[in-house]
This record gives C-alpha cells, sequence and structure tokens, in this order.
C-alpha cells in the first residue's frame, strides 16, 4: 500500500478530510517518486552485479553453505539461495517504489523465518545475505540515495532477526 493509499485509509477509517499535515505528507510523495524510482531502476538494472556480489561475500564468510552438506551444495540448492537473494531484492524495489515497507512485508515476510526454519534454512546465513545484498546495492547509489533505500533492507534484517 502506498503512503497515499495509508493516509486516505485512516481519514476515511476517521471519517474526516485529510489534514494539512496528510495533504504535505503526500505532497512529498509525490515529489520524491520520480527519484524512488531512479533508485529502483538502478537496483534492477544492476541485479545480477548486487546478487553475485552478496553471494561471493556469503559464501566466503561461510563456505559450509557450498560444501558437500551444506544448504547451498549443489547446482541446485545455490540456484535456489540465487533466487531467494534476487526475490528479496525485488522486494526491496517494491518498498522503494511505494514509499512503504507494506508491501515487503505482505508480499515477502509473512512466515519467513517458519518457512526457512521447517527448510533448515540457517536464518543467520540469509540475514548475513541480506546484509551484503544491502553492501552491494547500497554502493551503487549515491549517498542520498542509499540512506534511502537502506531502511527497505533493514527492516528486512530486522524481520528475520
Amino acid at each position: 500500500m502506498s503512503v497515499i493509499n495509508q493516509i486516505i485509509e485512516t481519514a476515511d477509517d476517521q471519517l474526516r478530510y485529510l489534514s494539512v499535515s496528510e495533504l504535505e505528507a503526500i505532497r512529498n510523495y509525490m515529489t520524491t517518486g520520480e527519484r524512488r524510482l531512479q533508485i529502483a531502476q538502478v537496483l534492477a538494472e544492476n541485479k545480477k552485479r548486487i546478487i553475485d556480489q552478496a553471494q561471493k561475500q556469503l559464501f566466503a564468510k561461510r563456505p559450509e553453505y557450498v560444501q558437500p552438506g551444506g544448504n547451498a551444495y549443489g547446482d541446485k540448492r545455490y540456484n535456489q539461495c540465487l533466487r531467494d537473494y534476487d526475490w528479496y531484492l525485488r522486494l526491496v524495489t517494491y518498498g522503494i517504489i511505494a514509499g512503504s515497507k507494506e508491501p515487503i512485508e505482505s508480499i515477502g515476510l509473512i512466515g519467513v523465518r517458519e518457512m526457512y526454519n521447517a527448510l533448515n534454512v540457517p536464518i543467520a546465513g540469509m540475514i548475513d545475505a541480506i546484509v551484503f545484498l544491502k553492501e552491494a546495492a547500497l554502493s551503487l547509489l549515491e549517498p542520498s540515495a542509499a540512506a534511502e533505500a537502506a531502511p527497505y533492507f533493514d527492516y528486512i534484517i530486522n524481520a528475520m532477526s
């Protein structure tokens, strides 16, 4: 749900018109739209680079994952890991575009810990993976854009913690 939808829904639930501060929040959301789209575009255009860098860092830190018996051992499991990296990066772009963490929550975080626990995927490794995705992604952005994107990665990291 976008900031606009959230504001309107709240006002409607309270049977009132939008306040000056709510209108200002919508104005800010509208004026930052182009910037949010640019950030999401940089991440989407560089997804392979971001994912490659993150997986190299993760498997350097946790080489046991790609060794026999590890969660990323073999082509199938390794590719499933990369698929998850791509999925989380995509979720971050959805949040940035929406200007809200709600798409991340509703699409990707409900039950994630339980799912990974059921699949015997180490949560600590997934947290490391998201941290490395964040580092790789933010390194491609100028400082203010990186500061705008960082909380979306942090939201996922905190949800998994």
